[in-house]
C-alpha cells in the first residue's frame, strides 16, 4: 500500500525537519518488506484567503487534487478517534489487507481541517486531545508509521 502524507505548512530546514525526516527515512527502509511504501509528501502553503472559512475551503481542493482516487483518506484532527500505536498499526494493516492501493494523512493548517473533508475521510485520527503544532504533528506521525511497521513486522522497537 502506497501512504502519502499531506500537510498545509511546509517544514524549514532545522530540527523538526531533520527528526521527521528520520523517521519516514526509517519508515521508508522497513515498510515495503510488509507492503508498505511511503511514496509522497505533499507539503502546500497555507492559504492567503481572509478568512478561515475560506482559507480551509481552499486547502481542502489542494489536499483533494493530491489525494488519489480511491485512496483511503486519514484525517488528524483532536476531535478524531484515539488510537493507541498497536490500534493504528492494526488499522494501516486492515486497509493493506482489504487491498486498498494508496492512503494518504491528512495534517490541517492553523484554522484546521475543511468540514466537506470529514464526510470524505475513511478514519479521523487523533494524537491526543491537545492540539498540535503541524511541525510536531509531522514528526508525531511519522514516528508512528516507523512504529506500526515494527509492530507489524514484530521488531522490538515497540515495548511497553
Amino acid at each position: 500500500m502506497r501512504i502519502g502524507l499531506f500537510a498545509v505548512g511546509r517544514l524549514k530546514a532545522g530540527p523538526e525537519k531533520d527528526l521527521a525526516a528520520r523517521y519516514l527515512d526509517r519508515f521508508a527502509k522497513a515498510g515495503p518488506a510488509i507492503g508498505l511504501e511511503l511514496t509522497r509528501m505533499t507539503e502546500v502553503a497555507e492559504s492567503r484567503a481572509s478568512n478561515g472559512e475560506t482559507r480551509k475551503r481552499e486547502e481542502a481542493v489542494l489536499l483533494q487534487k493530491a489525494h488519489p482516487e480511491g485512496g483511503v483518506l486519514i484525517l488528524l484532527d483532536e476531535r478524531g478517534k484515539a488510537l493507541d500505536s498497536e490500534a493504528f498499526a492494526a488499522l494501516l494493516a486492515t486497509f493493506r489487507d482489504q487491498g486498498k492501493r494508496d492512503l494518504t494523512l491528512a495534517i490541517g493548517g492553523a484554522d484546521g481541517l475543511d468540514p466537506s473533508l470529514y464526510d470524505k475521510a475513511d478514519v479521523t485520527v487523533c494524537l491526543g486531545k491537545m492540539t498540535w503544532p503541524h511541525q510536531l504533528v509531522r514528526i508525531l506521525i511519522a514516528e508512528q508509521l516507523y512504529r506500526a511497521v515494527t509492530i507489524l513486522s514484530g521488531h522490538p522497537y515497540h515495548r511497553i
